[in-house]
């Protein structure tokens, strides 16, 4: 992701106490099918849907099939759409096909676990990508350290929180999808830093509640909710930009932007512009070509009849309790300050964050 923020956190989950590549809407083959390099097989890789995150229409794709061009390896990329019967059906066909290697960001452990174990069965290697699959026997995981990820989250709001100087407030909490691990690790991370400021009456816990498939509308309708039986609340803390942008809205209808901090995580450009705007505290930057570059060198060594190098560290799958061979990534946290950072890295444009609306946030941000 990061070209010169980031190093990569080869670090077990288990010993740290420790979550938005996709084809095209439509779900069809997105993918490169540079097959000039004979002595590689084919890598297949399923993506979950578009409207989890952004990053799975755009960024996961465009970096994917670059570093499998690069390497002259064919891939074919896929995204089921958020439809656990498309998911399966696209693995049986690259399972058919004959790929060496498959790929998959799962919408479910269940789908993915029987995804991989059809796998498996057919001497296929397999590589969970940015989600853990539980249960789910992947020969390789890499993502980022995401229990890390919810400690930023955590951290972010409570210096957001002690600048407003509030006295004992509210925090309401929108976590990510049940059914993504990755969302149990961010709340992990953010719940590891806000508990103890809630068992010391420093922060008051607020209402706390899941959003089914990272659903940004349900999230509108759930903090409106919130919001509505709770008029106190002060401090949000949103797993994901869109999460974040949800509550927002809600908050721009009551006039409260800006005095309520949200967080966020993905920095996407819509993130980037709520925090110049001040309507959002943070998010947390994951360089998503380094997550892609990462899993394309595993996949383009097992493709390749090589045994991998680079997953040095482990993760603990929580419910078969196998180590599982890693490589996790560091993630950053991005305020007003640094969002600089982001755009000097290459991951958004300065013109697509500093928009005639942001143009003066973008100057005082010392975007140039």
């Amino acid at each position: 992701m990061r070209k010169g923020l980031f190093a990569l956190a080869a670090v077990g989950l288990l010993a740290t106490g420790s979550m938005a590549a996709c084809g095209d809407d439509s779900g069809t083959d997105s993918g490169s099918d540079t097959g000039s390099n004979s002595s590689a097989g084919k890598v297949g890789i399923i993506l979950p849907d578009t409207k989890s995150s952004q990053r799975w229409g755009t960024d996961d794709p465009k970096f994917l099939k670059a570093a499998f061009d690069a390497a002259g390896v064919q891939a074919e990329i896929q995204n089921a759409q958020g439809d656990k019967t498309q998911f399966q059906t696209i693995a049986d066909g690259m399972i058919s096909s004959g790929v060496k290697v498959l790929m998959i960001v799962n919408l479910d452990s269940g789908t993915g676990k029987a995804v991989l174990e059809k796998a498996k069965k057919a001497g296929i290697a397999t590589i969970d990508y940015d989600r853990l699959t539980l249960s789910g026997g992947a020969d390789y995981y890499v993502s980022f350290d995401n229990v890390a990820v919810g400690k930023l989250q955590g951290e972010g709001l409570v210096k957001c929180l002690e600048e407003k100087k509030y006295t004992k407030p509210v925090v309401a909490e929108l976590n990510g999808s049940p059914t993504d691990n990755n969302a149990t690790l961010f709340a992990q991370g953010y719940d590891g830093v806000l508990d103890p400021k809630y068992a010391d009456g420093t922060f008051t816990k607020g209402p706390n509640q899941d959003v089914p498939d990272w659903d940004n509308a349900q999230a509108g309708t759930i903090f409106e909710q919130m919001l509505t039986s709770n008029k106190q609340i002060k401090g949000v803390l949103a797993a994901n930009d869109g999460l974040g942008n949800a509550a927002i809205s809600v908050l721009k209808k009551n006039k409260l932007n800006g005095q309520v901090p949200v967080t966020g995580q993905d920095a996407t450009v819509q993130g980037l512009q709520n925090i110049l705007a001040g309507d959002q505290c943070m998010t947390v930057y994951k360089a998503i070509k380094k997550e892609a570059d990462a899993a394309s060198e595993l996949a383009i060594a097992l493709a390749k009849g090589e045994k991998p190098t680079t997953a040095t560290g482990t993760t603990k799958d929580p419910e078969s309790g196998t180590d599982v061979p890693s490589v996790l990534l560091e993630p950053q946290s991005i305020t007003k300050e640094n969002v600089k950072d982001v755009i000097a890295d290459g991951f958004v444009t300065k013109d697509a964050v500093c928009t005639a609306d942001f143009a003066k946030a973008c100057t005082e941000a010392g975007i140039s």
